[in-house]
């Protein structure tokens, strides 16, 4: 069985030694800019250096994060972030942006760059063409199963890195824009205001068929399938967790690097349960699920009771007396001085500090025993649950664990003691390209004892003392003259600093690289060349939904038309989309999410036989690999690539894409940024999805159940998510893809006469032709539609 890496999430120095001290090979952590994790400590330029060194020379690698979204005016500082961490000597760079990550393979040949989550790449093509891109590992969407996962991992070459423990995400990364779109804090700059974590009612027309926390996700726990994902092929893998504590980290690291070797020996797995409650009490959101992980569906990914942590239970109310604040329960764990414990009721925390068994004040409580909690105040009532939410216990085992050095490099050591010669060290290790050299104490001589020579035991002593140090001593032998004594023991301690301390710089210097000479003359590519203007413009629809009954010919002034692939293979469909093939410039409109794609190639040739097809928008970078042998059809790289900066469209570019649909993340200045490297496109009308998610809030299962009682096609009603401001936005199951799209509550609508793009673009939902007709209209005008229902979206604001 070959060693997988553990990697352990990194927000601060606290949690970085949380990381390392518990077990963990890997860590990751972002600079104090262009992270998926805004909001964490982060490291800025001179604590990177350290928080690198520090790992390193403990023997733990480190992998920086980059993984947001590069705008044209940032690309420089990026790539300087990325120059300082590799000559730091960064293990590896994670990335989102295309752009960003070919400069820096490209720069940096000898440093892995790894495909980030957020690239949303969930299936074997994806893999495939991130490795002819360059890159050394992918960290696969969270939304596979064991049995993709190792389709993968058999079919592929490149590292494959899979999260294990933590929070999971409703929708695939890289593609939620519901923060972006209702408050303009980005998930794809690192700035998600989490609105998965808010109450919902799921309605059915206008009736309310479920409300809750609709969205908001158990944590992931995979120890219960530790053994069969060590099976897999897998490199890495991976804690979620930047934003959260030093005792979370070292608590989940500390667990898994247990259970990951003992998956990997020979002895029974058996999980203490023990474990379990620890990872319970660290974090938890109603309990664990395993997430996508297991091949079946999945009915209990969501805990729709409450957003946030749940600590463990530590029982019922039986009775209150608020005069004392004295809360009586019969323990369901245990329970301590100096835990902190919420209430269902309540928001705040309580400190426990006093805690009564028949009149006796305890330290302590025991399952099963009757206590009073005292000096708690709030609504509370007699039935009300009882969570403890922090164990000081837990806190304070990982508190030792971060501040003591147990992860110790072995090293051996020669000492020298000859009369009327300095005393000198010679140190040597196997763990670091075969370290060896000699440090002389020029002003320590021995010379004949009179009376109490030194002894060997004494000099083994005194050398041994490495504490605080990480490093550790598994050999100590002693080449010492007969008869000798040493002036100055406090010299012979300075002699194992000195000894000490040189090791420590040859360390560094071998972490460090060699700084650049100059950055790469085609680091960027020229942002000068910006487009005017252009008062007419091509136009493309987008047809999300088709209606038999319509007669789309008589569409008026349209360019491009874009239909879904599920409508292609979906026989009901073969008159109308003659129809529509025959009279404008067809496009097939390929799904953000398709995972399987076996037999992909073939149904899209004889969808190309049948059908008079111009060319296929693309939304995710699985399907330049999936089209690789379609040269003849034009290749429009969908918004949902999150093309961001120019270096992006010029990778697209060389890579087949004609034309490309900008972002609606963007605003207007950053849009007009674009340069002139392929034609652009804007979407200036329509219901945004944003969300895609492998959960279907109908059959509440992480998978479509294609017999499920919930019928979701249109006749059957129209599906929505009503938030607290009363905004309703659509939901759209899709069994074809296995995905369900949720699209913002209202519909942008903006100008395109300040845009310097070659096209603006449409998305259709509900609409019938004569909407349709009026609303390309006024687009083509350059006027917008007005009213509660519609939005500028990130048109005015920046990201």
């Amino acid at each position: 069985m070959y060693q997988i890496e553990l990697l352990s999430p990194v927000g601060d120095f606290e949690c970085l030694k949380a990381a390392v001290q518990a077990g963990a090979d890997c860590v990751y952590f972002g600079g104090n800019m262009f992270n998926a994790r805004a909001s964490a400590g982060n490291f800025d330029n001179e604590d990177l250096k350290k928080a690198i060194e520090y790992a390193k020379i403990r023997n733990v690698k480190t992998n920086l994060a980059l993984n947001i979204l590069i705008k044209n005016d940032e690309f420089s500082e990026a790539f300087e972030l990325a120059k300082n961490a590799y000559e730091y000597g960064i293990d590896a760079i994670i990335v989102q942006d295309l752009g960003l990550a070919k400069k820096l393979i490209e720069s940096f040949p000898d440093l892995p760059i790894h495909a980030s989550t957020q690239m949303t790449i969930h299936n074997l093509e994806g893999v495939l063409e991130a490795e002819k891109l360059g890159f050394k590992r992918v960290v696969l969407s969270r939304e596979l199963s064991l049995d993709e996962i190792k389709y993968i991992c058999e079919h592929s070459n490149i590292e494959i890195e899979v999260f294990v423990h933590g929070a999971l995400c409703i929708c695939y990364s890289g593609q939620c824009l519901l923060s972006s779109m209702i408050g303009a804090r980005s998930g794809n700059r690192g700035k998600c205001a989490q609105p998965c974590r808010l109450p919902y009612e799921l309605l059915k027309d206008d009736s309310i068929i479920d409300k809750g926390y609709l969205l908001s996700t158990k944590d992931l726990c995979s120890l219960e399938l530790l053994p069969e994902l060590v099976k897999l092929g897998i490199s890495s893998f991976k804690i979620e967790g930047r934003l959260k504590t030093p005792e979370y980290v070292s608590t989940v690291t500390r667990i898994y690097r247990k259970y990951i070797d003992l998956a990997n020996s020979n002895e029974p797995y058996v999980i203490d349960e023990k474990d379990k409650q620890d990872l319970l009490q660290v974090f938890n959101r109603g309990g664990f699920s395993t997430g996508y992980l297991e091949n079946e569906p999945n009915q209990n990914l969501i805990y729709k009771n409450k957003p946030n942590n749940m600590g463990i239970l530590l029982g019922t109310v039986h009775n209150f007396n608020p005069n004392k604040g004295y809360i009586t329960l019969k323990l369901e764990n245990s329970v301590s001085i100096g835990d902190s414990v919420s209430l269902e009721k309540e928001k705040n925390l309580y400190n426990i500090s006093e805690l009564i068994n028949q009149n006796q004040n305890l330290q302590t409580a025991k399952k099963g025993e009757i206590v009073k909690i005292g000096r708690i105040k709030g609504r509370i009532s007699v039935g009300d649950k009882i969570y403890k939410i922090n164990s000081k216990e837990l806190n304070l085992s990982a508190s030792n664990l971060t501040s003591s050095e147990s992860r110790k490099i072995k090293i051996g050591c020669k000492v020298t003691v000859h009369e009327n010669e300095p005393v000198s060290i010679n140190i040597y290790t196997n763990q670091f390209d075969d370290i060896n050299y000699v440090v002389t104490a020029e002003d320590l001589i021995p010379v004949q004892a009179t009376n109490s020579p030194i002894t060997l035991e004494r000099i083994q002593d005194q050398i041994n003392k490495l504490g605080g140090t990480p490093f550790e001593f598994e050999e100590i032998s002693v080449d010492l003259g007969k008869n000798l004594y040493i002036p100055s023991i406090s010299k012979l301690n300075q002699l194992r600093r000195d000894a000490i301390d040189k090791l420590y710089e040859i360390l560094l210097n071998k972490i460090h690289r060699t700084p650049l000479s100059s950055e790469p003359s085609d680091v960027l590519v020229a942002t000068d060349d910006i487009k005017e203007t252009m008062p007419s413009k091509s136009v493309s629809i987008l047809l999300n939904t088709l209606n038999k009954d319509f007669d789309y010919k008589c569409l008026q002034n349209v360019n491009r038309i874009y239909i879904p692939l599920k409508f292609f293979v979906n026989n009901d469909f073969n008159e109308t989309l003659k129809n529509i093939t025959s009279s404008f410039n067809t496009y097939i409109y390929m799904p953000s999410v398709l995972k399987n794609t076996l037999n992909l190639k073939q149904l899209i040739e004889i969808i190309l036989n049948t059908y008079r097809i111009k060319g296929f928008v693309l939304s995710n970078l699985s399907h330049l690999e999936i089209l690789n042998d379609q040269n003849k059809y034009e290749l429009i790289a969908n918004y949902n690539m999150n093309i961001y900066n120019n270096n992006t469209i010029n990778e697209l570019k060389n890579s087949g894409i004609c034309s490309i649909t900008i972002s609606p993340e963007l605003d207007k200045i950053s849009i007009n940024s674009i340069c002139n490297l392929l034609p652009t496109e804007a979407i200036v009308y329509g219901l945004i999805p944003v969300m895609t998610t492998n959960y279907c809030l109908l059959s509440k299962s992480n998978n479509c159940l294609q017999y499920c009682n919930n019928n979701c096609s249109a006749s059957n009603g129209k599906y929505y998510l009503n938030d607290r401001m009363d905004l309703k936005f659509r939901i759209v199951p899709d069994s074809f893809s296995k995905t369900t799209t949720i699209y913002n509550s209202k519909k942008i609508s903006y100008s395109s006469n300040e845009l310097s793009v070659d096209s603006i673009r449409l998305d259709f939902l509900d609409e019938n032709i004569n909407e349709m007709n009026n609303i390309i209209e006024t687009a083509i005008s350059g006027n917008i539609m007005e009213g509660k229902e519609y939005t500028n979206g990130n048109y005015n604001r920046i990201v």
